[in-house]
């Protein structure tokens, strides 16, 4: 498969200049080697996130760091990783409500180009900082781009042992954001590439069934059909035990298949990230989140749907762990002919007056990634008390391609 690097986009035959070559000092520029490398390991997405923060961190020698990925329309943050705050102050932040992309963020979303500030607080686009959120004032932002496209943006604060961010720290974030795009793009080819692996082994696996229990049951077919000219009642006996058998042994191999069709698709697919976001979230949540599957997830749902489904089930859990004080909670993910529909339900206090005037980021966030797919979002609050959250889009087909598939 194709593995996007570094200094490989030409125009016109010509290496592209990237911020690699301003880096002069041997010693910073072996320290970004390395961390690209780091980056360029097999990490799930959410951990490659999470690295990627943490050599910005060090690269920049910044005491606080964080990566904001942005919506599908690049206006608006919807995922958060940070690093350098002490457990309480995390735990304070991430208890309220995200940084959506207001203030000094929001400059670096408007102008996609990196930016160095001495003191936050004298921007004229500083909003000031929620309560509880720890002082910080030097800035260094640059936006990190995948098939150039603004996927996310580096924030550091907090120079330590100095008073601003140098233009040599500039250079060096710029280029492990540079880095950080293509990481971003190989996890997602590299993705693809298993999922695909994963359809045409099934398909294999189909077809073997397919004829394998063909030809036996067309055998004990025609068996049957023998025994209609038997004239003893003993061969007849005779012939049905070893119709019984062929039947036993039939039965046996499909269960193989089936078994060995998931046993190929466990860890991999919607279901894995599933799994993956409800583990991920558990701590938060502080008690077990049951999930429920129905249909041909696996081979059904595409990485667009699968991309924007994990993030509004994430921004849905991270809801409940944060405002609803429920006690229970559970995801419902059921595939329909060309339907897919995920359920969040909790029996926490739910919205006494309805959502928020606007429906709130959060909720915002999902009905637009539904509206986005030409799905639909839905928030329902039963008469048991709690809220039910419904999240459907259409999928293009039942079965995906096994061949040429393309683009992100």
């Amino acid at each position: 498969m194709p593995i996007v690097t570094l200094g490989q986009v030409t125009d016109g035959g010509a290496r592209k200049r990237s911020a690699y070559d301003e880096i002069g000092d041997p010693v910073t520029l072996r320290r970004l080697l390395d961390a690209t490398l780091l980056l360029e390991s097999n990490l799930q997405l959410g951990d490659l996130l999470s690295h990627i923060v943490e050599e910005a961190l060090s690269l920049a020698n910044a005491r606080y760091g964080a990566l904001g990925v942005l919506d599908a329309a690049g206006t608006e943050v919807v995922e958060f990783y940070v690093s350098g705050l002490l457990p309480d102050d995390e735990a304070l932040l991430l208890a309220g409500p995200l940084p959506t992309g207001r203030g000094v963020l929001g400059v670096l979303i408007e102008e996609p180009r990196p930016i160095r500030i001495k003191a936050i607080g004298d921007h004229p686009s500083s909003v000031g900082f929620p309560p509880g959120h720890p002082p910080m004032a030097s800035f260094l932002g640059t936006p990190i781009k995948v098939r150039d496209q603004v996927y996310g943006n580096i924030y550091l604060t907090d120079k330590i042992g100095a008073d601003e961010f140098t233009a040599d720290d500039e250079i060096v974030i710029e280029a492990l954001a540079l880095a950080a795009g293509i990481a971003v793009e190989n996890t997602r080819l590299n993705r693809r590439a298993g999922e695909v692996a994963v359809y045409e082994e099934r398909d294999r696996l189909a077809r073997d069934l397919h004829d394998g229990v063909i030809q036996r049951l067309f055998a004990i077919g025609l068996s049957l059909q023998g025994m209609t000219s038997a004239q003893s009642g003993r061969a007849v006996a005779q012939s049905i035990g070893a119709v019984v058998d062929d039947i036993d042994e039939t039965i046996r191999q499909v269960r193989a298949t089936i078994f060995e069709l998931g046993a190929e698709g466990r860890g991999r697919g919607i279901r894995a990230g599933v799994l993956a976001v409800v583990d991920e979230l558990r701590q938060m949540i502080g008690f077990p989140v049951p999930v429920e599957f129905a249909g041909p997830v696996d081979t059904t749902v595409t990485d667009e749907v699968a991309e924007q489904l994990l993030s509004t089930l994430r921004e849905a859990l991270s809801n409940v762990a944060r405002h609803a004080q429920a006690t229970r909670a559970d995801v419902r993910l059921h595939v329909s002919g060309r339907n897919c529909r995920l359920e969040v339900r909790d029996n926490g206090t739910g919205m006494v007056d309805g959502p928020a005037p606007g429906g709130g980021n959060g909720l915002v966030n999902m009905q637009s990634r539904a509206e986005s797919l030409g799905g639909s979002f839905e928030v329902l609050q039963p008469e048991t008390g709690g809220t039910t959250l419904i999240w459907q889009v259409p999928i293009a087909s039942q079965v995906p391609p096994t061949h040429g598939q393309g683009g992100t």
